[in-house]
């Protein structure tokens, strides 16, 4: 799931490549003369992905049988995906994992059914690639417009602290995955349309699944809406963003990307990006993108708006009483 920008445009070609392989690689030469690539190391296998699955490791005990559900075994990061949802298994969140719903540069999304104990059939988990323990791209502006902690749970106003090795990273992921979480739980519980979330434990976070088990909800991108119907949509993720605002909240990267259809609705994705401009009041320009894509989007379907007011009306209304 990647978008139209230079922050976060998906490339195909660049999820073939291993980000974990050594900076510096020496040519082997076949019997006939031939240069060969090194072999790919796995994503599970760098050292510094093994440390943090250790961390977030849990005490199995013996009473509860392994979990290993047949889907993964064909998946060539399969170590990494089951250490990282093994701990909703083990918490009676979820019993299996059916299928991939998508897959992005720095996460997938996995369809799972959920444990009767739930009272759901079946939940998303959106799992984090090991990737994410390079430096995030481009992601000065975000950490400067959220409150951090440190492993003590003391928040971290110097970013600079995060960024000090192997310790300062997983410390950055980790503080970036928990903020996505209270994120969508701030606009749940707040009345905005987003997919319940249950729990984040280590790089995965449950939610709500939005769809039928083997016809997930569609990204806005991929449908086709009726011109009777695009009006209201738009209205409702005007609304959003407002409402979004009204919270403290920013989405930071929102596109028809990551606004989920489903039966006439839409249920808004992705808050890694999200900011706080209670922490940072100079990310108007982030709100401003955000509606400007939208309406970009809309248009299409006839939906006439200007975005500049759009955002300036909802900056002086919102921001204004938080700040």
């Amino acid at each position: 799931m990647r978008y139209d920008n230079d922050f976060d445009q998906f490339d195909e070609e660049d999820e073939k490549i291993e980000h974990f392989r050594p900076m510096k690689m020496k040519k082997r030469r076949g019997a006939a003369g031939v240069h060969k690539p090194p072999s790919k190391e796995s994503y599970e296998g760098h050292a510094e992905v093994q440390r943090w699955l250790k961390e977030q490791a849990l005490d199995k005990g013996d009473d509860k049988s392994k979990f290993n559900p047949t889907f993964l075994a064909s998946q060539r990061d399969g170590a990494w995906i089951l250490s990282s949802l093994e701990h909703f298994y083990e918490e009676d969140l979820i019993t299996d994992v059916l299928h991939v719903v998508r897959s992005g540069k720095e996460a997938s999304v996995y369809c799972c059914v959920a444990h009767p104990a739930t009272g759901a059939a079946y939940l998303a988990a959106k799992v984090y690639r090991p990737r994410m323990f390079r430096s995030l791209k481009n992601d000065a502006v975000y950490r400067q417009s959220r409150l951090q902690h440190d492993r003590e749970g003391r928040i971290v106003r110097n970013i600079r602290r995060f960024d000090a090795g192997n310790k300062g990273r997983a410390l950055q992921v980790k503080s970036w995955i928990e903020y996505e979480f209270e994120t969508q739980r701030l606009l749940h519980e707040s009345g905005a349309h987003v997919p319940r979330p249950l729990t984040q434990i280590g790089n995965a976070v449950l939610m709500e699944y939005i769809g039928d088990v083997d016809d997930p909800a569609s990204l806005l991108k991929e449908v086709r809406l009726r011109r009777d119907e695009a009006q209201s949509l738009f209205d409702c993720v005007m609304r959003n963003i407002a409402l979004f605002l009204a919270h403290g909240r920013i989405h930071g990267d929102l596109s028809e990307y990551n606004i989920l259809y489903w039966r006439g609705a839409v249920s808004i994705i992705d808050f890694a990006q999200a900011v706080d401009p209670r922490q940072n009041p100079a990310v108007f320009p982030l709100l401003l993108r955000d509606i400007e894509r939208v309406c970009r989007y809309f248009a299409r379907y006839g939906v006439v708006a200007d975005a500049h007011e759009l955002a300036w009306n909802m900056w002086n209304q919102q921001v204004g009483a938080l700040i």
